[in-house]
């Protein structure tokens, strides 16, 4: 009780400052600004048949989602299905993915009150968090409120892990609330077990089970025939500040002929700063914004749209993947596997260690030491034409070998709203 008020104290002591970020990030991406009483727990719908709801924070948890969405769909036509997110980028992919079939808000900050509003609005029969949202007042309503609530596609870092602990008896509670636990892997089920979850289930990663859509397999064709000339692509997938300065220098000293490299920054509110660094560095580039097709005097090609990356990746005969090579902890590979695109990666992948750690395994991917060995690695690889296509079958191999967690995740839901209809019952 008294590490949950402390919890709460300091929740309501951060909320102005909360709220100066969110107006700030406003300025940098309007879509802040937007639909704010829902972040306080003021709902738009109106509920009228069960709710399954799904919290997705941001774009990669929301196309995570779509294989699950669509099993739901077919699987439970009766209800309605409530998809939650913390970032515009991520209620927009849902927009884009799903459009009207699937209600769409934002998740209220982890305020008692606010919380409290949306739970007792939607009444879901079922909650799914996926991967790491764990939320202590949330989860202590819904517990209240006998809602069951899911940890699904559950992956948790060491250095996410250390953090937690500080929360104490309030994580533990909170876990131990959890209807179950999906995680990605043992090492995930094991850390958040000696957290306090009761019994994870390893079931594997939903993202696997993300199909390239066909419109932008397409997309990529297009852009090669169109490019005409044979090019080698370089792609810089979902870079963080500072690596697009950091990648380009590497760029610079790599033996790469006339390859085009593709730069597509990971935040869409970067990307005008992005094309502000090429003009000072004097890079011909074009924005792919423009709809111009790439010009053989181009240098750079900016990937500047939303919603576009499987067409990058099956557009690339190497990625280089973005937040790896400055300490942001690294992104999933699993999307440039599926397009069997060959893959660099940084030192730092904190944040993916075991999609990382497999991928290289199973030699879909390289790991690079650091920024100064880059060079040297990438210039081999762009000359080895068997290798690379060697790399891109393996991680094609890889991507299909571990797909169907989505499968294997249904029965555990099933099973969690069949005791929930249960207990109505008694």
């Amino acid at each position: 009780m008294r590490a949950r008020f402390i919890y709460s104290f300091i929740l309501w002591l951060a909320l102005p400052l909360v709220l100066i970020r969110l107006a700030w990030r406003g300025f940098r991406q309007p879509g802040y600004w937007q639909y704010v009483p829902e972040r306080f727990g003021w709902c738009q719908h109106k509920v009228e048949k069960p709710v399954i709801w799904l919290h997705a924070v941001s774009v990669g948890e929301t196309r995570a989602a779509t294989r699950l969405l669509t099993l739901f769909r077919q699987q439970y036509p009766h209800h309605q299905l409530l998809l939650t997110h913390g970032t515009p980028t991520g209620r927009a992919m849902g927009a884009q993915l799903y459009g009207a079939t699937v209600w769409q808000a934002y998740l209220p900050y982890d305020l008692g009150f606010a919380v409290r509003r949306f739970v007792r609005h939607y009444r879901p029969q079922l909650g799914l968090l996926m991967e790491t949202e764990i939320w202590p007042n949330l989860l202590r309503v819904c517990c209240q409120e006998n809602i069951p609530v899911m940890l699904i596609n559950a992956r948790l870092s060491e250095r996410s892990a250390q953090r937690y602990r500080y929360l104490g008896g309030v994580l533990k509670t909170a876990l131990a609330s959890l209807c179950a636990v999906a995680a990605q892997s043992e090492a995930d089920a094991q850390r958040l077990r000696e957290l306090g979850a009761v019994d994870p289930q390893v079931i594997g990663n939903l993202k696997f089970d993300t199909s390239p859509p066909e419109a932008q397999r397409m997309q990529a064709q297009h852009w090669r025939s169109e490019w005409k000339s044979k090019r080698l692509t370089c792609l810089a997938a979902s870079t963080r500040e500072g690596e697009e300065a950091l990648l380009l220098d590497a760029w610079q000293h790599t033996h790469k002929g006339d390859a085009l490299l593709i730069i597509v920054p990971r935040h869409p509110q970067r990307f005008d700063a992005v094309a502000q660094l090429l003009r000072q560095r004097g890079v011909r580039f074009q924005r792919r914004s423009d709809g111009l097709a790439v010009d053989k005097q181009t240098q750079v090609w900016l990937g500047d749209s939303m919603g576009e990356m499987f067409a990058y990746y099956g557009v690339a005969d190497v990625t280089l993947m973005g937040g790896s090579f400055l300490p942001f902890g690294g992104q999933s590979m699993i999307e440039a596997a599926a397009m069997g695109s060959p893959v660099l990666m940084g030192p730092h992948r904190w944040n993916f260690s075991e999609v990382s750690r497999t991928a290289i395994a199973s030699g879909a991917a390289i790991a690079v030491p650091d920024a100064a060995h880059l060079p040297g690695i990438l210039s081999e690889l762009l000359a080895d034409v068997p290798r690379r296509a060697h790399m891109g079958v393996a991680a094609l191999q890889y991507s299909h070998r571990h797909q169907g967690a989505t499968e294997r995740l249904m029965p555990i839901i099933g099973e969690c709203l069949r005791q929930d209809e249960a207990s109505l019952r008694e």
